[in-house]
């Protein structure tokens, strides 16, 4: 098993075990909750890390057919893999905190403090690029191993 497999095996591990501790957490607050509604991001952190969990699976298998050197697939795993993890702690902690309803919404709050618009988006043009970048590469190099 090459590194970016290996990095993709250990991050579907920890989003899956996160999706399901949060799930836990999600259904707490829905039990406390007079609506029996969970906070926004709570529902968020625990449906993305679910679906993370698969797409790193996904990204697994691609960078175990890929034909591009290892040193680029693990490149590209842990770019997309970081991103996802990233995302999912962002919406951790404002479930946590429950201090917005959409983190992208002005002012960009976090907690009590109120973040610079260039800081959400130069993080979110970042997400786009480790995200899309890495999945296209370890995409594109199974899809040209299998047509070859």
């Amino acid at each position: 098993m090459t590194l970016a497999e290996k990095l993709c095996l250990s991050a579907a591990f920890l989003f899956f075990m996160t999706g399901l501790l949060t799930g836990i957490w999600k259904y707490w607050c829905i039990a406390r909750s007079p609506k029996a509604a969970a906070p926004r991001y709570v529902d968020i952190a625990h449906r993305s890390s679910l679906m993370y969990s698969f797409a790193a699976m996904l990204l697994g298998w691609f960078a175990g057919y890929s034909l591009y050197p290892g040193w680029l697939n693990t490149l590209a795993a842990a770019a997309a893999l970081g991103f996802f993890a990233l995302a999912i702690g962002t919406y951790i902690i404002h479930g946590r905190l429950r201090d917005t309803s959409n983190q992208l919404r002005k002012p960009h709050r976090l907690g009590n403090a109120t973040l610079p618009p260039w800081l959400i988006h130069g993080f979110m043009v970042l997400l786009i690029i480790a995200e899309v970048g890495g999945s296209l590469v370890l995409g594109s190099g199974a899809l040209i191993a299998t047509w070859q």
